[in-house]
């Protein structure tokens, strides 16, 4: 009978967390980046008045 491999199991989960973990950082900073561009819009706007 074959045993479990516990270290494959644990690195595929602790590999997935890590991805997940990027990709919310990626986000907050995808966000970030959106919300500073608009500012930048709106103040090169303002100036143009």
């Amino acid at each position: 009978m074959a045993r479990p491999n516990y270290q494959y199991a644990r690195r595929m989960k602790d590999l997935a967390k890590k991805k997940k973990r990027e990709e919310k950082k990626q986000r907050k900073l995808d966000k970030k980046n959106l919300k500073s561009e608009e500012n930048s819009n709106q103040s090169c706007d303002e100036q143009e008045k």
